[in-house]
């Protein structure tokens, strides 16, 4: 199992999200299609065809 199939299976198991490293939820979120717009200390990531967006 690779590095993000882990945090994916941590995330959806709920075990220590809140200890989850800012870049390998970037880069996970990146990895998967998502795209990002940055302002100020805001990192917008959004994907096509999806109505919510995540800021991190």
């Amino acid at each position: 199992m690779g590095k993000y199939e882990k945090l994916i299976e941590k995330i959806l198991l709920g075990k220590s999200y809140q200890n989850i490293d800012f870049n390998d939820l970037l880069n996970l979120l990146l990895n998967l299609g998502f795209e990002q717009r940055i302002k100020g200390s805001h990192h917008i990531v959004f994907k096509e065809g999806i109505d919510e967006i995540i800021n991190i």
